[in-house]
């Protein structure tokens, strides 16, 4: 009787031959065959059985290649925008400095083309400050005595009359704007040649008075000076109401200021016309000075800088 173990040694052998011999009729068959071969028929059929499955596995991993690509390269990023901002900033601040620089220079054109009623004398000036407080009907300039500039002198810009010098030092003045209400203007209504009183009232229009009216003032007439305080023809602004002139009445209308004084930069002051008396304007006893010498007033203001 065969042992057990010898049964299944045989049987494993013949397993092991058979193999053997079946694969080798296949490589035999597939070198000697036309077309194609067994192995072809087989390598083609494990990858048709294969692809979908390297397609949805493609499918999963490339994003998440994709993914990992994109964490990596996020820092990078983040300090490319960052500089990409900062740059943004700068060139936009370069743009407001250029166009700062455009508006300043197309004010200064505009301020010295001005033309001023009998070719009279001017100093260009910038304002570089206000008063204390958003409701003072006063600024300064950084032009004073040294420059020609004295007490009771025109300020205008490229609209018409911004107001008058009320104190000087050597280098700096001080300016009372004419919608001050210590401040009152000589002024002639064009269309009808007649004259009257334009005085400030803090803000907004001015006061128009006309004591010996005969025609009435019509909204839109040009106000200009009428030469008493200040050179003559200087554009004051519009008439703002229409009035009807009454017999034995004051005339009484208002004058919107033709210099839009909030946004004021360069004036030019008329150095070549002083009032004979600038008190007239202020009520004050202030005199005009030898322009080489600081001027004051009874007040005891003083212009910013000028310590």
């Amino acid at each position: 009787m065969i042992p057990q173990s010898g049964r299944r040694m045989n049987r494993v052998t013949i397993l092991f031959l058979a193999l053997i011999t079946i694969g080798f009729i296949i490589a035999t068959f597939d070198v000697r065959s036309e077309g194609d071969g067994v192995g072809d028929v087989l390598r083609e059929g494990t990858q048709s059985v294969f692809t979908p499955a390297q397609k949805a596995v493609d499918w999963v991993v490339t994003p998440v290649v994709g993914l990992v690509d994109g964490v990596a390269n996020l820092a990078g990023l983040r300090d490319e925008n960052d500089r990409l901002v900062d740059r943004v900033r700068e060139l936009e601040a370069q743009v407001r400095a250029t166009d700062a620089l455009e508006e300043q220079v197309a004010q200064l054109e505009l301020i010295n083309g001005l033309v001023v009623p009998e070719e009279l004398s001017t100093v260009t000036a910038r304002m570089y400050s206000g008063g204390v407080s958003p409701f003072d009907n006063v600024r300064f300039i950084d032009k004073g005595a040294n420059d020609g500039v004295v007490v009771g002198q025109a300020v205008v810009d490229e609209d018409g009359l911004v107001g008058r010098v009320d104190l000087v030092s050597a280098n700096d003045a001080r300016i009372r704007l004419i919608t001050d209400p210590l401040v009152s203007v000589g002024v002639r209504v064009q269309s009808t040649n007649e004259t009257g009183i334009a005085t400030g009232r803090g803000d907004g229009p001015l006061r128009l008075e006309m004591f010996r009216a005969n025609e009435p003032v019509q909204a839109g007439d040009l106000v200009v000076t009428d030469g008493s305080r200040f050179p003559p023809g200087l554009v004051v602004g519009t008439v703002a109401t229409t009035a009807q002139a009454e017999v034995g009445f004051v005339l009484r209308s208002s004058v919107d200021p033709a210099a839009n004084l909030s946004e004021v930069d360069y004036v030019r002051v008329i150095v070549g016309f002083s009032p004979v008396d600038p008190s007239l304007e202020t009520g004050d006893t202030t005199a005009i000075a030898n322009p080489t010498s600081t001027t004051t007033t009874p007040t005891t203001t003083t212009v910013p800088g000028d310590g």
